[in-house]
């Protein structure tokens, strides 16, 4: 039998961690901050990046693959972006160890194996690629380059929470090069589009795109663009970036090309990325206290057949119709498994894929097989419904996509009812501190308010909106004009 999950509502954070752990998709590792991600977490983790990576190549992108190791003196070329990484840099300053003398068995750095220059483990890959670009661009005619890769990076983290925020962690991020501002600017935003599409038509997560504020922008970038989605506890979690890099990155490393009109000017660029921090949000904004639920687009199992008998002969004779109810639904690719373990009883698999969020599962037993009837229940309402077996395509793959849909929307109006506007700093509090969520407030533009707000509340600007509209108020902080709304919340 499953263990019993922390109730969201009585302490969120230990809910979350249970899931992870209890639903076997991560465990922390013997290196602090660092994790594990077992098997069925990976599966997760594997269906974004199919799906994700098919986006990227229809837009033109091509995977290429970057050292892991940075030279320092490339990671300091882009000053606001080695300063904005400093913290979180692991350094590489020898290359090998030796037996300890004086400790037989024990291993010390060799002091002799020093490296002539220090490598960053990689926070993020713009200064090796940009570096690799100076070789790769000389003409417009070799622009734009349209890269992304795979891969991990290190961000030492101090206080790490499994999927959210750890020392390593898998990302992919994309890196082009372009003529004009005006098309790498567009670039940045068709990428943020792609992030929004996938959130919202594979995980099943509403999201609001917007512009980072200055202090909020990513370090090197002259624009950062975001999705931002809103948890269960009311917190918001930045599901993924896009950034306008201007000719920061291409200046640092002295790349230009010749220009169709016979010139010499600067690279445009962009960067963006998503990680597996997409898998906390998935958790975040779908799952209760029964366990993880995963919207049908992105399960590892869409369905599952659990098998219900005594006795040998029983087992056999449901095994022929839930063989066929297999067969038949994977010629419609839906992913099924038919647990025919004998060591485990109906009842511990029933709740054991009830933690792992399966959509939908299908129950059969002797007197299924008498009516020519299934039962079928369904993860995220809980409820079930008994099918008969001549309509069970037809209505599995009706009832796969009612549960994308049903959760998007649920998630949806969720969204909407925490979203709120107030016009004063008391009430900013009080939403904040009460009902959380959204708050939508104007705000003067400038870093001092900003910083003012964050210092007292914990609250960050979210994002500006792509769709806001243009309204006269004052700043709730310091009372000075302002044009617009813009989005406050505590985060992720």
């Amino acid at each position: 039998m499953a263990n019993k999950l922390t109730s969201r509502n009585t302490d969120y954070s230990k809910w979350y961690n249970e899931i992870v752990v209890n639903a076997d998709l991560a465990e922390n590792s013997a290196v602090r901050g660092c994790m594990i991600i077992k098997p069925y977490g990976y599966a997760i983790w594997e269906k974004m990046q199919a799906e994700l990576d098919k986006m990227f190549k229809a837009t033109g992108h091509e995977n290429a693959y970057f050292p892991l190791f940075v030279p320092k003196s490339l990671f300091e070329a882009e000053e606001k972006n080695a300063e904005g990484f400093a913290k979180e840099c692991a350094v590489v300053t020898h290359y090998r160890l030796k037996n300890d003398e004086d400790n037989p068995g024990k291993l010390i750095v060799d002091p002799n194996a020093k490296l002539e220059e220090e490598l960053v483990v990689r926070p993020t890959s713009e200064a090796v690629i940009w570096n690799t670009y100076k070789s790769w661009i000389q003409s417009y005619r070799d622009l734009p380059i349209l890269i992304n890769q795979w891969a991990n990076v290190v961000r030492w983290e101090m206080r790490t929470r499994l999927f959210l925020r750890t020392a390593e962690f898998l990302w992919q991020e994309g890196h082009t090069a372009h003529a004009t501002k005006a098309e790498a600017i567009a670039e940045a935003r068709q990428m943020n589009q792609v992030y929004a599409d996938f959130v919202e038509n594979y995980m099943a997560i509403p999201v609001i795109q917007g512009i980072k504020t200055e202090s909020e922008r990513f370090a090197g970038a002259v624009e950062t663009f975001c999705i931002e989605a809103l948890m269960q506890d009311g917190k918001a979690l930045q599901a993924g970036t896009s950034h306008f890099l201007g000719q920061n990155f291409s200046k640092a490393f002295d790349v230009k090309y010749a220009t169709a009109e016979g010139g010499l000017d600067y690279v445009w660029a962009t960067s963006w990325g998503v990680s597996t921090r997409l898998i906390g949000a998935l958790i975040m904004t779908h799952s209760d206290d029964n366990g993880l639920v995963l919207p049908p687009n992105l399960a590892p199992i869409q369905v599952v057949i659990i098998p219900i008998y005594k006795g040998e002969e029983e087992q056999n004779e449901v095994a022929i119709t839930a063989e066929k109810i297999k067969r038949d639904l994977e010629e419609k690719n839906i992913r099924v498994k038919f647990d025919n373990r004998d060591k485990f009883k109906p009842g511990y698999k029933f709740n054991d894929y009830e933690l792992k969020g399966v959509p939908l599962r299908i129950a059969i037993g002797p007197k299924d097989l008498k009516n020519g009837t299934l039962e079928i229940a369904r993860r995220d309402t809980l409820s079930k419904s008994i099918v008969s077996q001549g309509e069970i395509v037809g209505y599995i793959t009706s009832e796969l996509e009612k549960i994308q849909i049903d959760l998007f929307e649920k998630a949806k109006a969720f969204r909407s009812e925490n979203i709120t506007k107030v016009d004063d700093f008391e009430s900013f509090k009080e939403v904040l501190n009460g009902k959380g969520g959204f708050v939508s407030a104007h705000w003067d533009g400038t870093n001092e308010s900003e910083e003012a707000i964050k210092k007292d509340t914990k609250a960050t600007i979210r994002c500006i909106p792509l769709d806001n509209e243009q309204e006269a108020g004052v700043c709730v902080f310091s009372g000075n004009p302002s044009l617009q709304r813009v989005l406050f919340a505590k985060s992720y």
